[in-house]
């Protein structure tokens, strides 16, 4: 679909006009408010390790001390063994592998060259983030994010989707936005390196492994990016419960960047203003809204269909 940037008739106070098939149409007033309610939550922090044994007794074991990530659930753990992610160590309850299927992916872990310690389920209990690990816990070094240029060359020359994320907090959200983006084939996730979610053990797990798949860039300023992303020819259309159209009616088929906003404030004055194109999700209930994940979901999906 070919599209026409209006660099110079965009207008200063934050209204601004697409150009379609069949004419213009305005997006409607820019807003700043995000899909649903202000969650609240911060990021959870990681909590510290208990101090038990692990194979030997617990005076003369020392204390689990994190240096790093850890990848929890078996799940998240197998898709890391299948592509080939850097682990340090693995951390495996003790009597675990009671169960053939658990038995077999610690195998695996051995078979990688991971070195495996036994632990006691306090300690893996101790170290979760959420309590689910489910026996086993990987613990890797830093997140090796990819750079924007790396996202821009993924998406190729045709038809790409590039989830942008403006300062969204919440872990959770974060990862279950990943999990779709890479469901239906985005190019990749591009997020705020300040004051936003990072790739943390939540989000691994949220994410059921999709951060390991998904190049994610982590950028100083979305507003630029979005300029970058434009130069390679991408539409960047905002979400906003207060756009004039609703996703229906909004073109997305081709190279979208779709911009979601935070959890509290939404999208920022100066990222709308770089948007393109405003849209949001049709409503029939008396709720607000969905939040940014779901309403993610939501849009991601109709980029899909749009582009079949």
């Amino acid at each position: 679909m070919a599209r026409q940037q209006q660099g110079s008739g965009r207008r200063a106070n934050g209204d601004m006009s697409r150009a379609t098939g069949s004419g213009s149409r305005q997006a409607g007033k820019r807003s700043g408010e995000a899909y649903g309610k202000r969650e609240g939550s911060a990021q959870r922090k990681a909590v510290a390790p208990a101090r038990h044994a692990s194979n030997r007794s617990s005076a003369q074991q020392p204390a689990i001390r994190p240096t790093g990530a850890y990848i929890e659930g078996r799940r998240a753990a197998a898709e890391a063994l299948r592509t080939g992610f850097p682990v340090k160590r693995a951390l495996v309850a003790e009597g675990a592998d009671r169960d053939a299927s658990f038995t077999a992916l610690v195998a695996d872990v051995q078979a990688a060259g991971i070195p495996v310690r036994r632990v006691s389920r306090a300690e893996l209990d101790a170290l979760s983030a959420h309590g689910a690990h489910q026996g086993i816990a990987l613990e890797v070094g830093e997140f090796p994010y990819a750079s924007l240029q790396d996202v821009i060359a993924r998406a190729g020359d045709g038809a790409a989707l590039v989830v942008v994320l403006d300062h969204v907090t919440d872990a959770g959200n974060f990862g279950a936005i990943v999990r779709s983006a890479e469901v239906v084939g985005a190019a990749g996730v591009v997020i705020a390196s300040k004051r936003a979610a990072e790739v943390t053990v939540t989000t691994y797990k949220t994410s059921a492994g999709a951060v390991m798949h998904l190049p994610i860039a982590r950028v100083p300023n979305i507003a630029r990016a979005l300029e970058d992303l434009k130069a390679a020819g991408f539409w960047a259309v905002g979400a906003s419960e207060h756009a004039g159209g609703v996703c229906w009616e909004t073109p997305l088929a081709g190279r979208i960047a779709l911009v979601m906003g935070s959890e509290g404030d939404g999208i920022s004055r100066l990222v709308l203003e770089t948007c393109d194109d405003l849209t949001k999700l049709p409503q029939r209930g008396q709720t607000e809204s969905l939040n940014v994940a779901q309403a993610a979901t939501a849009l991601c999906y109709e980029w899909l269909r749009q582009n079949q």
